[in-house]
């Protein structure tokens, strides 16, 4: 397999990571709409739709701002260049950005519910979309793992076997959205979706990241780990209530 793995429509050769991460939001919106239906939401229009543009634009800030924060040397030699500074975006930042700027937003406008159910599953199915794409990007791409002498390693084309760290966190991901999607049909305390999906995918990345070739900028971590890992300390309250007996869910 040659990488870049470019996809032929007609006499079209579309680059692998445009083609599943426009995938991975035409199949996570649909599963949103389709998850509002079931739910019968309450919320009303206006007040919905503030809360979603919230949650685009914290994520886009979010990104971006997490992936600056990678690797601190590049952003100070390229902080005037534009094509990179809105070049690069992380997944771990724009869930926080995303989380942040819709708490802010709840508050502003007075809404105490918890909104986050309605994505955990078409966030996780998007997530595990695109990360099919960012294999089939090869090295460009950034998301390879560290090498190994594991049979399944994989040459993105420098002749070295790296760990497919973008299959096994699609793999982690597709599991993860089926578990949701059948703990969402039970019953349970709102909000426990969302913050299950959060907890089980940063978990995730805190662990996986480790085999990622990424710059250590303290005790060994990344900074996407480190974020992650605040992130887990916020959600602590909530995993010791799962735990406890008779706690939920």
């Amino acid at each position: 397999m040659t990488f870049p793995l470019y996809l032929s429509v007609g006499s079209l050769r579309l680059h692998p990571h445009f083609v599943f991460e426009a995938l991975a939001y035409f199949v996570g919106l649909q599963l949103y709409l389709r998850q509002r239906r079931r739910s019968g939401d309450v919320i009303d229009s206006p007040t919905r739709w503030s809360i979603v543009a919230a949650t685009i634009v914290g994520a886009a800030l979010g990104s971006r701002l997490l992936y600056w924060l990678e690797g601190p040397s590049q952003l100070l030699a390229h902080w005037n260049d534009v094509r990179y500074l809105l070049g690069g975006k992380t997944v771990v930042g724009g869930l926080l950005g995303g989380l942040i700027a819709v708490e802010l937003t709840k508050r502003v406008l007075g809404v105490t519910r918890r909104t986050g159910d309605l994505f955990a599953v078409p966030i996780a199915s998007g997530i595990a979309i695109g990360r099919i794409g960012c294999f089939l990007s090869g090295l460009p791409d950034g998301t390879y793992g560290t090498p190994t002498s594991l049979p399944w390693g994989v040459d993105f084309g420098d002749g070295i076997a790296r760990h497919p760290a973008q299959l096994y966190e699609a793999v982690f991901l597709s599991v993860l959205a089926f578990a949701l999607a059948h703990f969402g049909r039970r019953p349970h305390r709102e909000g426990d979706l969302f913050k299950l999906f959060m907890v089980a995918y940063l978990a995730l990345r805190l662990f996986l990241d480790a085999f990622k070739p990424e710059l250590r900028v303290a005790l060994t971590l990344s900074s996407i780990q480190w974020a992650a890992l605040a992130a887990l300390v916020y959600y602590a309250h909530d995993v010791r209530r799962w735990l406890t007996p008779g706690g939920e869910p």
